[in-house]
């Protein structure tokens, strides 16, 4: 039989964010480089321009028109590496205001093999949010972040 080409899985991925010169503002070398629990956002939507030629009312022309991004979403169990809101701190404060960030979203095959990678251009911190803090729960501590970026590709691992 043929070569089949099978879907890819949602639940094994990796984002990592790098920022330039990241040591000298006090942060790690890679801004992440870890597993979330949940990643969303990846979206381009193109908005058609439509024109309606003179004298032609059965058709209209559609035109390609500007592309815009969705607002990336990531979710992660808080741990001790608060490198997340140090770069939401820089980027909204005085000293280095936007300092933006580029990353990288791999999709992971079963074993651990990339197979799909996202790159993102211009990252900026949009919101932190901090984990919910409930005794009775007793549930992992959740942080999210969401993030806006310029443009991504895709491309095979």
């Amino acid at each position: 039989m043929a070569n089949q080409a099978y879907p890819f899985t949602t639940f094994n991925f990796l984002v990592q964010l790098t920022i330039d010169n990241a040591s000298s503002l006090g942060l790690s070398s890679s801004l992440c480089s870890m597993e979330f629990s949940e990643c969303d956002g990846l979206e381009m939507t193109m908005e058609p321009k439509t024109v309606r030629e003179g004298g032609n009312n059965s058709q209209q022309i559609h035109l390609v028109g500007p592309v815009s991004y969705g607002n990336l979403t990531l979710k992660r169990g808080m741990t001790t590496n608060l490198d997340f809101w140090k770069w939401f701190s820089l980027a909204t404060g005085n000293t280095r205001r936007g300092t933006k960030a580029s990353g990288e979203i791999l999709m992971r095959d079963g074993a651990k093999n990339n197979t799909v990678r996202f790159k993102l251009t211009d990252c900026l911190p949009l919101k932190i949010k901090a984990p919910a803090l409930n005794a009775k729960d007793g549930i992992l501590a959740i942080e999210e972040m969401q993030i806006t970026y310029s443009s991504f590709t895709v491309e095979l691992a």
